[in-house]
């Protein structure tokens, strides 16, 4: 299928006390469907599948590569103490996953 071109850009982030817009996939699913010319259906399809196919891969244990963006993956956190908040009691937080995420030099460079 050809590649639709299309002037219209994802919303530029308003930064406010630090922290930028957030970009909803329903965004997301109007450029992919404006861009491949898929319908909109089609193209929240595509997206979810993309989600899906990320979100196994990251339970699976394994990296998720994404050429110009960056790098996801799980990284183990060792179990630790804590302290309450308001209360100062000490509180032992049990060991769990986290996802890390790094940056391509790429999209560095574009920012």
């Amino acid at each position: 299928m050809a590649r639709a071109t299309s002037s219209a850009a994802l919303p530029q982030p308003s930064v406010r006390s630090g922290t930028a817009a957030k970009v909803a996939k329903t965004q997301l699913v109007e450029q992919v469907a404006e861009r491949t010319g898929l319908s909109r259906r089609q193209a929240a399809s595509a997206v979810t599948c993309v989600v899906d196919a990320m979100i196994g891969a990251l339970r699976a244990g394994q990296s998720v590569g994404l050429p110009g963006l960056g790098t996801l993956s799980v990284s183990p956190t060792r179990a630790r103490q804590g302290v309450r908040p308001g209360t100062s009691d000490r509180i032992q937080i049990p060991a769990g996953k986290k996802i890390r995420f790094k940056a391509a030099t790429t999209l560095k460079t574009q920012l």
